[in-house]
């Protein structure tokens, strides 16, 4: 049995897009999976990236494209009323919900479909609080420890690599984002491109040229 690693953020639709499908997906595979939810924006500053929503032409191509895959792929999808949003105490609630901080699939799907469906603020207080009530975590969502293990995912997740979300982790690789499941799978079968080099080749081309951030 294969353990996978879903770093995830519930900030991302194509976090709960690969979340929903992954059943599915991986249908027949032999493996169990561990949730642990990270801090996109840590992830984005460490890597000096800006997010899909930070980019005005880019943020509405991502809501056009999670809309158009959510109807290809059958899953009820709704736009938050308002999106990117503040999703620390998501992230806390859902690790407050495991003494080890990695909470199960049934919470995952609950915070998942708070955001994503109905169109409503993801961040409203009345609907954290009924939120926070329905999951009933046995810790306090800003006690130290619960902010700590949320530290530590993201920490871990950016020392081997994980660059956005969703990543799977599985052995030693790492596979990115909602499309990347069908090679996931490929993988898990003993695919035959993964016995071969072309993993370890890509690490193997060399950078022609550097982007200065000086004007021409």
């Amino acid at each position: 049995m294969k353990q996978i690693t879903f770093y995830l953020d519930f900030i991302s639709p194509y976090s709960y897009l690969a979340f929903e499908k992954l059943p599915v997906a991986l249908m027949g595979q032999s493996y169990s999976v561990t949730y642990k939810p990270v801090l996109f924006a840590a992830l984005l500053k460490h890597h000096g990236q800006l997010g899909p929503a930070e980019m005005p032409s880019k943020r509405d191509w991502t809501y056009r494209q999670v809309l158009w895959l959510a109807q290809q792929q059958g899953v009820e999808l709704q736009l938050p009323a308002s999106h990117p949003f503040n999703p620390l105490a998501l992230l806390r609630l859902a690790v407050a919900c495991d003494r080890q901080g990695w909470p199960n699939r049934y919470v995952c799907e609950t915070v998942f479909r708070h955001v994503w469906r109905g169109g409503a603020e993801a961040g409203d207080a009345a609907r954290l609080q009924a939120l926070t009530q329905s999951l009933n975590p046995a810790r306090a969502l800003n006690g130290d420890e619960v902010k700590a293990q949320l530290k530590a995912h993201t920490d871990e997740a950016i020392s081997l690599g994980v660059f956005g979300v969703p990543t799977l982790a599985v052995d030693d690789k790492l596979f990115w984002g909602f499309d990347a499941l069908p090679m996931l799978r490929d993988y898990l079968s003993g695919g035959a491109w993964f016995q071969g080099d072309g993993w370890d080749a890509a690490t193997r081309v060399t950078i022609g040229v550097a982007r200065s951030n000086q004007a021409p």
